[in-house]
């Protein structure tokens, strides 16, 4: 029974010492995103990378989701004679949580294990030791463009993907579904709110956020030569892909709870 207790005890130890590990890097991480000096050219470079580079799959997603969901609420709906909310129940559906879920899934398996496994690489290879024996800190050249990056390009991210994501339904509404294309325009934007698209946007920060944390906290703690880097890399993309999906609900209930 002693053995037992102490296992669990040896665990829950464990636990709260990574919960005060990430804390401490979050909250340095943070602050270093708003103290001199900067270094715009690195967070240039970092937004193409995790905007303009993450496009092709984040649409591709969008529009493929956009437009199963037209089919699958068709055949649902048509069940009760409610086919004229397929409209909706799309343009509802990819604003409020497939976009940004979806999207934050694709990025986090792309930039998190990228950044991973970078950052990894340079830490195994004792580059970021010299970083800090050129005096220039790592968190503010490696860390912190990252940060700022990833929570401001991945809304606009999930805008684009909303927006392909509804054309997709509207394409597979119209062209095969047989919709007239100007009750189905109607339909879209009389049950949208700005509150929908507001509430993804602002997952989508969060999720940027935690991408770019995450892959950039298991990276600079990687031990282990090549064997470690793959476990960090691994460890980035696991903790990000469960923290989007806990801040989903998490943000959804702010929104829409009741």
């Amino acid at each position: 029974m002693t053995n037992v207790l102490a296992a669990i005890g040896r665990v829950f130890i464990a636990f709260l010492s990574q919960i005060g590990r990430v804390s401490a890097f979050t909250a340095l991480a943070v602050s270093h995103t708003v103290r001199p000096p900067f270094y715009p050219r690195l967070l240039l470079r970092q937004m193409v990378e995790i905007g303009y580079y993450s496009l092709p799959v984040v649409g591709l997603t969008a529009i493929f989701t956009g437009m199963v969901l037209a089919l699958q609420s068709y055949s649902g709906f048509a069940r009760f004679s409610a086919e004229g909310a397929v409209a909706t129940v799309v343009v509802l559906s990819v604003t409020r949580e497939l976009a940004p879920v979806l999207a934050g899934l694709m990025v986090a398996g792309r930039i998190g294990a990228s950044m991973a496994a970078e950052i990894g690489t340079m830490r195994v290879t004792e580059q970021i030791d010299a970083l800090t024996t050129l005096s220039t800190d790592p968190f503010k050249y490696l860390v912190a463009p990252r940060l700022l990056a990833g929570t401001l390009m991945m809304p606009l991210l999930v805008l684009i993907a909303d927006i392909i994501g509804v054309f997709g339904g509207y394409i597979v509404g119209v062209y095969k579904l047989g919709f007239n294309s100007a009750t189905y325009i109607s339909r879209t934007w009389e049950y949208l709110e700005p509150l929908d698209v507001i509430s993804g946007l602002t997952k989508a920060a969060v999720f940027g956020f935690m991408i770019t944390l995450l892959g950039c906290y298991n990276g600079y703690y990687s031990r282990g030569g090549a064997q470690g880097v793959g476990t960090a890399t691994t460890n980035a993309v696991v903790s990000a892909a469960i923290m989007i999906l806990v801040f989903n609900y998490l943000i959804t209930a702010l929104f829409f709870g009741k």
